[in-house]
């Protein structure tokens, strides 16, 4: 398999609650769907709200295929469920890393090939720091509400510049322009011959 048969695993970055999860629920969706008709998988933090909607999205679009992940802040299914009362339903997989939210976090993002940032509150902020200093693409949902409406001034305050960050309002652009930024990034990839 070389490079460019791999499908790309983009993470959808948002709030599980709050008032951004109203505002930015169809956008959410449209971007998975968009992930998804592109042959790409949807990745998401194994939760309500955002990402939840995302991951329902892929997997609505993809049909069979399998179309996302969720990566949970719990150590078993038992206890994703009861101790941490989060769906499973959307996804067509889910990696249980036992590692509680922040630890789950950097799982998540290191997993992924690109971050979109939907809405948000300080689970997303943290996703985004994340992908800042692992250099990850990164896309930024704008109108979305949430942290997002906070991004320029991190970036700032951090005396951090917009390289490899997508700013759109267009959630096809938005997604577009993140996979033409990974696909950048993995030209410079060597292939690694098939050994039989």
């Amino acid at each position: 398999m070389s490079k460019n048969d791999l499908r790309y695993q983009i993470c959808v970055s948002g709030a599980a609650r709050g008032d951004s999860v109203e505002i930015g629920q169809e956008l959410a969706a449209e971007v998975a769907r968009e992930i998804v008709r592109r042959g790409h998988l949807v990745v998401t933090g194994a939760t309500r709200g955002l990402p939840y909607a995302a991951a329902k999205a892929a997997k609505i679009e993809g049909g069979r295929d399998i179309t996302s992940i969720g990566f949970s802040p719990a150590a078993s299914r038992l206890a994703h469920v009861k101790k941490y009362q989060l769906p499973l339903d959307a996804f067509d997989t889910v990696i249980f890393t036992g590692f509680e939210y922040t630890g789950r976090n950097l799982l998540l993002v290191r997993s992924c090939d690109a971050v979109i940032m939907i809405g948000g509150r300080i689970g997303t902020l943290n996703e985004l720091t994340i992908a800042i200093e692992e250099r990850k693409p990164i896309g930024v949902m704008l109108g979305s509400g949430g942290m997002t409406d906070e991004v320029e001034h991190v970036l700032k305050s951090a005396k951090r510049a917009r390289t490899g960050i997508i700013f759109s309002h267009d959630p096809i652009e938005l997604v577009d322009q993140v996979i033409d930024l990974i696909e950048t990034k993995s030209s410079k990839l060597p292939d690694i011959p098939n050994e039989v």
